[in-house]
């Protein structure tokens, strides 16, 4: 049975397309290239892919429209490529729904270990988890179900998170009113150190912040980091 992880690479350049796929390719992955928009969406119908890599640049879309419009139909990753290394591009891409992101040029070596990172830190828990037995996480009013990945709002509405806004959430709720510096949660979220001036982190702690209707749950403590402020409690299962 072949278990290779499926990447469909979005790019409207040929040279990266086939580069890129051919690097895939030799290290155990199987790839499929998309030259725009189009042909994206046609691939993930075709082919059950379990990470994005998305170009910011596209002749039919753009890729933060893409990766907007993606997030809204499945939690798959997205690893946004941007030609400009500008701060504002890279914070609209995490904003958009993108898992990480990486600048042009790089190295399909660097490529390969974000690809990995993102698939690693998609399917695995938070270090230090609660037991298998305590599947539902409640807080302030809030039910988490961490085997659906369901979020349920005090009035029974169910909440959608991205993979980026549910692996923050998840570390929050395991380090309950314990300040996490900025450096802690890139790590823990995204496996690597964080950048100079990255504010990829303060976007999704904001992001987080919309989808939980309180401003006061997640605190921000100057200097310092945040705070999920608020007990929290596991149970075997969610009512």
């Amino acid at each position: 049975m072949d278990n290779k992880d499926r990447i469909l690479i979005v790019d409207d350049d040929p040279e990266i397309r086939r580069l890129l796929v051919d690097y895939l390719a030799k290290n155990g992955f199987e790839a499929h290239a998309a030259r725009d928009g189009r042909e994206m969406w046609q691939g993930l119908e075709r082919h059950a892919i379990d990470l994005v890599v998305l170009d910011l640049m596209l002749p039919d879309a753009d890729g933060l429209t893409l990766c907007r419009d993606l997030r809204v139909r499945s939690n798959l990753p997205v690893l946004m490529l941007t030609a400009r290394g500008e701060e504002a591009d890279r914070i609209v891409g995490i904003e958009m729904g993108a898992d990480d992101y990486l600048v042009k040029p790089f190295s399909p070596r660097e490529l390969l270990a974000r690809i990995k990172t993102i698939l690693r830190r998609t399917r695995a828990l938070p270090p230090n988890l609660r037991p298998e037995s305590q599947r539902c996480l409640v807080f302030a009013g809030w039910r988490l179900d961490t085997a659906t990945r369901a979020l349920t709002a005090p009035d029974g509405v169910l909440v959608s998170l991205s993979g980026g806004e549910y692996r923050l959430l998840r570390i929050l709720l395991d380090h309950p009113n314990r300040v996490l510096n900025r450096d802690q949660l890139v790590e823990m979220i995204h496996g690597r150190a964080a950048e100079p001036y990255d504010r990829a982190i303060d976007v999704q702690v904001s992001r987080l912040r919309q989808r939980l209707r309180d401003e006061n749950l997640i605190q921000t403590v100057r200097g310092e980091g945040y705070v999920l402020a608020t007990a929290v409690e596991g149970r075997a299962a969610c009512d």
